[in-house]
């Protein structure tokens, strides 16, 4: 385990807390990009009924205004995905990677292996120090 003052473990500690939020809010994104892309696919099919169905005239409104639409202004979900990942996800754990190689000589967790070992009772089953 590093060899590194305790405030600073937790100081990179909460910088890696901050970027598990952000890659769970990624996952969000993942989420909505697909609810999204499933909504669109159900309104077209919704659209391909209406028609068969003789609702020639909001078939076609459907379709011109609302399916294959924009969610953001000039962005499809996916767009919205690759921005997020290339200006905000990768550029955050490049940083969360170099502190904690600078600080940690690049170890993980070291906040949470520390609480671990204060934590978990020694010699105890179901309490080892390791796999």
């Amino acid at each position: 385990m590093s060899e590194v003052d305790d405030a600073t473990a937790d100081a990179v500690g909460k910088l890696t807390e901050a970027l598990e939020f952000v890659e769970r809010a990624r996952g969000h994104l993942y989420a909505f990009h697909q609810l999204m892309g499933r909504a669109d696919l159900l309104a077209g099919e919704a659209c391909d009924q209406l028609r068969d169905n003789g609702n020639d005239a909001i078939a076609e409104r459907l379709e011109t205004d609302l399916v294959g639409r924009n969610v953001l202004y000039g962005r499809w979900t996916f767009q919205v995905v690759e921005e997020f990942d290339d200006t905000y996800w990768s550029v955050f754990r490049e940083h969360e990677q170099r502190v904690r190689d600078e600080l940690l000589a690049g170890e993980r967790h070291v906040h949470e292996a520390r609480m671990k070992e204060r934590r978990r009772t020694h010699g105890r089953k179901g309490h080892e120090a390791g796999p």
